[in-house]
């Protein structure tokens, strides 16, 4: 089940010919209310696309009634034309809404594009806005709807990434997530709506979204580089009547995060390997994630993980380049379970580690009693073809 799994939502996915390879590229999530309270978190790329400048000051006052997603193009540096892409991308959902019955004002429709950095010229703008009534027309509550704008806001992606949960008193949360490369985010991963049917204050919104994804899509680091249109938003539409746990709301949107961040790093562009990489031991959270992502983003570290080399010395050199509190004569490291590095000396023979796709490092730094894990993958000769042709 994807975003039309909680009550008062509709969603639908369509071709609009912005993809060279004529599949799904335009889509949309509705939300029909009682409620239209959301709550979002955009990439910390100071470089941002203009859905991103939109978005940012639509959502600002904590509502929304739709978002309009597109693939094949990012609407990134295509100056004042691409910026007026997206007010009129919103402007005429807002009046097709309008006309359906709903009164919705351009600033409750929010934006978001994926795809190369420079497009967004007239035909990407003829693409979306004339494909925009056919869109609005085929919005419904099915599964069927919901897979499809899933599947409508892929790009490198190889399958869609949906995932919902539902609580005790019946309340349900659903998602739907792109994303395959540049995974290095800052408050967000490429795209992703999560809707919900629990009726719950924005401010409530607002906090357990922040809270979930600081320990989800910011903990995904696959290959170092931060888009500039990654946005996470949150809808709720308040069309479930039992009364909701903040706190339950807030474990059940922290799982289902995680879920969909899962998914997102195991379709990572050219992985072999998922590696998860657990700092313990460390004096404060913080360290232990500066830590982890330190390790996750050497290309030496990672390289000898596609060559299912255990050499922990990348990792212990990479622990040190970072402001953790730890002695340095301290260090543990085991590799799937095989503890290569004690007290920052060799230990177990390195020659034990078995290597299957899945791969777990954990690090010990004796300085104290917070852990927290960054997932990365191994640097391949696939990465390196699929990025550098990327463009092309």
């Amino acid at each position: 089940m994807s975003v039309t799994a909680p009550l008062g939502f509709t969603a639908a996915g369509l071709t609009a010919g912005l993809k060279p390879s004529g599949t799904k590229d335009l889509s949309l999530v509705v939300n029909n209310g009682p409620d239209t309270a959301v709550a979002a978190v955009y990439t910390s790329n100071r470089c941002k696309a203009n859905p991103v400048l939109w978005s940012q000051k639509a959502s600002a006052n904590g509502q929304a009634r739709a978002v309009v997603l597109n693939s094949g193009g990012a609407n990134c540096y295509t100056g004042v034309f691409g910026y007026e892409t997206t007010m009129l991308t919103a402007q005429t959902t807002a009046e097709l809404l309008t006309d359906s019955g709903t009164d919705t004002p351009a600033d409750d429709i929010l934006v978001c594009s994926t795809g190369l950095i420079g497009v967004g010229g007239q035909d990407f703008r003829d693409s979306i806005v004339n494909n925009l009534a056919p869109l609005v027309a085929a919005a419904d509550t099915s599964v069927e709807a919901g897979q499809s704008a899933a599947e409508a806001i892929m790009t490198t992606d190889t399958v869609a990434k949906t995932a919902s949960r539902t609580g005790s008193s019946g309340f349900t949360i659903g998602g739907m997530a792109k994303g395959a490369g540049m995974l290095a985010p800052g408050l967000a991963t490429m795209l992703v709506v999560i809707t919900t049917d629990a009726k719950l204050d924005q401010t409530v919104l607002d906090q357990a979204l922040r809270a979930s994804t600081s320990q989800s899509f910011d903990r995904l680091d696959t290959d170092g580089c931060m888009s500039t249109n990654d946005t996470v938003i949150l809808m709720s539409s308040g069309a479930h009547d039992a009364a909701v746990d903040a706190d339950e709301f807030t474990t059940l949107l922290r799982e289902l995060c995680l879920d969909l961040m899962h998914q997102l790093h195991v379709d990572a562009e050219g992985a072999h390997h998922d590696i998860a990489i657990t700092t313990r031991g460390a004096a404060s959270e913080t360290d232990a994630v500066e830590v982890s992502r330190s390790v996750a983003r050497s290309a030496l570290f990672k390289a000898a993980i596609f060559g299912e080399d255990p050499n922990w010395g990348r990792v212990v050199a990479q622990v040190g380049t970072t402001s953790a509190d730890f002695d340095p004569t301290l260090i543990d490291v085991a590799i799937n379970g095989v503890q290569v590095c004690t007290a920052s000396g060799p230990d177990e023979d390195p020659a034990n580690v078995t290597f299957e796709r899945t791969v777990d490092v954990t690090i010990d730094l004796h300085a104290g009693d917070d852990t927290a894990t960054v997932w990365t993958s191994d640097l391949t000769h696939d990465y390196v073809e699929e990025n550098s042709a990327y463009s092309s």
